[in-house]
């Protein structure tokens, strides 16, 4: 396999799997070469990011390799879940979804502030292929009221690591990418291809 499609138009997400995947094959961004996007109508990480991978194959004839993550809260009855990008509704930045999950959370009266990011990759070699590879992490922490730290995207402010005693967004790049539910993810990807 000498090119992958990336099943995304995150920029926060091109940037860690490409960081992830350089020097394995060339990795293409599904925007570079004008694929459509299609609606995400599974109820699951899993179910959403095998119609984004096979979408993009379908469209490109590339394999394709597709994430779906998000933030998991307890307190919350596991929301926002798929909707973590939308959860303050279609087209909101990273910090409006931030800001109603905190209104959220504090709305709750529940002091149980345990998350974790969910990923679920799902890698096609092609649009029908029969035996997708699925694989799935997840990464524990707990949202803080405080936004700290620059780095990162999303919710990576407020998701607080008592490993690391650091809310994600203040890891390095380099750092996150090997603890992360995603990044975790693709390590095992990269096993499984290498297997």
């Amino acid at each position: 396999m000498k090119k992958l499609m990336l099943a995304t138009g995150n920029s926060g997400k091109v940037r860690e799997l490409n960081a992830i995947l350089a020097g394995v094959c060339e990795v293409i961004s599904q925007k570079e070469l004008g694929v459509n996007e299609v609606p995400e109508t599974g109820l699951s990480f899993v179910e959403n990011a095998l119609i984004k991978a096979r979408n993009a194959s379908r469209q490109t004839g590339l394999p394709a390799l597709a994430d779906d993550s998000g933030l998991v809260v307890d307190a919350l009855n596991g929301a926002p879940g798929i909707y973590s990008a939308r959860y303050a509704g279609e087209g909101a930045t990273d910090e409006e979804n931030l800001q109603k999950l905190l209104s959220d959370l504090k709305r709750n009266n529940n002091d149980n502030r345990q998350a974790r990011f969910w990923c679920a990759l799902a890698f096609v070699l092609h649009g029908d292929d029969p035996t997708p590879v699925i694989i799935q992490r997840g990464w524990e922490g707990k949202i803080i009221d405080e936004v700290r730290g620059e780095g990162g995207f999303g919710y990576d402010p407020i998701f607080y690591l008592s490993t690391h005693n650091c809310t994600s967004a203040e890891l390095s790049s380099e750092e996150k990418n090997k603890i992360s539910h995603r990044g975790q993810a693709l390590q095992a990807f990269l096993k499984q291809l290498k297997d």
